[in-house]
């Protein structure tokens, strides 16, 4: 068994042309872009900056999302560069099947899809809890049996269902409407940001940095691993406070990798793939530090409300009639969460179908539609059982230690597949290879590390199960480990490492000397089987 066997990025291109599995190409630089602020502004950013301000930061938690734009910037980047040089769905599973092999392609896979499975359901159960705050503010009240909380709650998975619909008729009609939710989204969190400008009280700025002080945490397997394996407390306010709040907020940027997984349907990956990615967290970080400075302004962070620090401090200032409109802010940024992460899993899930890691039959793309509609149907009534019916809050931390993983693995591949493949053709590079994808690794790590011990044992059950699947189904059934998977091309001796590879060698360079090895473009596959 060669588990370290790795997929040609020549391969994974040419996979993307088959007939049964060609997706649509229709997306834009722009359209990239508001896929990536639809996933990543949420509800969080009218809750979570009041929350890390009040127990972490104070005033200084502007800096802290400075910070944590820098650190997501590094992994960023290195989606950049994979993206632009492999454009083809599947996100950092894709990546790292060329860089990293097949093994850590799988565990990468089955990673991504826990978090886009459990981050839909717990975005649209909170979809569904802000929908009934902004109905009951309208004077209309969802039955308690089937709103957020209740027996089933109906109304998350009607927004899972219409949502899946949405998704399978076609990706840029998707993103259409998406970038409506986004406008809407982003035109109420200017207007949060212009209206409490003139609430703000510069004293409130002051201390800008409080001083340090011991920070309560979980014990048990509550804790931090970090905590847990050390025994350091970790510390709020501070310098050390500012660099807290840097690790509690950057779980406020995740997403924007999504968008990796929409490279096989845009139309000109190389150029538009880097935009999309780094143009949205910019324009995130530019919104966040902007909210950060608003409330700590508006309200000392001492008296900050945790649970919902915007509103209540619109409140506080006698102007209870915003939480309506932060409700309805709340709303459609979740709404374009949930079809964001949704379209996310169906791309992980169709690039491993493909791949036959997983059934292959489950990546049948619609003749009409272009889109890999038994998935989008398998994933749209999974995600709509689990939202509905599962209480899954204790859950949310296994969405960012998958996250992160992937983010370690990317910033590592970026390293391996420079070495590997000087020779390809990268539209966008990390500057200072191999010290800033190192970085990034680092950084990723140890906030995974900052994850609760409870969270790491959850996320080792699940590395286990997906094992168990690997070895038991997928690994006797990959492409890759089937002589008609991979082609060799005696121009490029090093492209991949499969089982047939000396017998296929052989043949492709008696081809080769026949003339009929390779073509005008350079990568053709041998006349003759092996």
């Amino acid at each position: 068994m060669n588990l370290m066997r790795t997929k040609s990025v020549e391969q994974s291109i040419a996979d993307t042309d088959e007939p049964e599995f060609r997706l649509k190409k229709s997306l834009s630089a722009l359209d990239l872009t508001v896929f990536g602020v639809g996933v990543v502004i949420g509800a969080g950013i009218f809750t979570l900056t009041g929350r890390a301000a009040h127990e972490v930061a104070g005033p200084a938690i502007v800096v802290s999302f400075v910070v944590a734009a820098i650190a997501c910037g590094l992994a960023a980047m290195c989606y950049a560069e994979f993206a632009s040089t492999v454009p083809v769905s599947g996100s950092a599973y894709t990546f790292s099947y060329a860089s990293l092999g097949e093994l850590f392609a799988w565990i990468i896979g089955w990673d991504l899809i826990l978090e886009m499975f459990l981050g839909a359901s717990v975005v649209a159960q909170g979809w569904s809890a802000y929908l009934g705050l902004f109905l009951d503010q309208l004077g209309i009240h969802i039955p308690d049996a089937i709103g957020y909380g209740g027996t089933v709650d109906l109304m998350a998975i009607l927004l899972v269902v219409v949502l899946g619909g949405l998704m399978t008729f076609g990706i840029k009609e998707s993103l259409r409407v998406n970038l409506v939710l986004v406008a809407v989204k982003i035109f109420i969190v200017l207007f949060v940001i212009v209206a409490g400008i003139q609430f703000v009280n510069p004293a409130n700025y002051s201390p800008f940095v409080p001083d340090a002080a011991p920070r309560e945490t979980g014990t048990g397997l509550t804790q931090p691993l970090l905590q847990f394996l050390s025994g350091i407390e970790p510390a709020a306010f501070g310098v050390g406070g500012i660099f807290a709040g840097a690790a509690l907020v950057f779980f406020a940027y995740i997403g924007f990798d999504v968008v990796a997984t929409t490279a096989e349907e845009t139309k000109n990956p190389q150029r538009d793939l880097p935009i999309g990615i780094i143009a949205s967290l910019v324009i995130c970080t530019v919104l966040y530090c902007a909210v950060a400075l608003v409330v700590t302004g508006m309200v000392s962070y001492d008296e900050l409300d945790p649970a919902a620090a915007l509103a209540n401090a619109f409140a506080y200032h006698g102007q209870a009639w915003m939480a309506t409109l932060i409700s309805a802010g709340a709303v459609a940024g979740l709404t374009t969460v949930v079809l964001t992460l949704l379209i996310g899993a169906t791309r992980i899930i169709f690039a491993m179908s493909r791949d036959a890691l997983l059934p292959q039959r489950l990546a049948k793309v619609h003749p009409r539609y272009r889109t890999p509609w038994v998935i989008s149907i398998v994933v749209t009534a999974v995600v709509a059982v689990v939202a509905g019916f599962t209480p899954i809050g204790i859950l949310e931390e296994m969405v960012n230690i998958g996250t992160l993983s992937a983010f370690v693995l990317v910033s590592v591949g970026v390293i391996a597949l420079r070495r590997r493949r000087p020779d390809l053709p990268r539209a966008f590079r990390v500057p200072l290879n191999p010290w800033l994808p190192a970085l990034s690794a680092i950084i990723c790590t140890y906030l995974m590390l900052n994850l609760t011990v409870e969270t790491w044992l959850r996320f080792v059950i699940w590395l286990v199960i997906g094992f168990a699947i690997y070895f038991a189904y997928s690994q006797r059934r990959s492409r890759l480990g089937k002589d008609t998977a991979v082609y060799y091309n005696p121009a490029l001796p090093d492209l991949v490492s499969g089982p047939a590879n000396a017998a296929r060698r052989e043949v492709a360079e008696q081809d080769a000397v026949a003339g009929d090895a390779v073509g005008d473009d350079g990568f053709e596959p041998p006349t003759r089987s092996v």
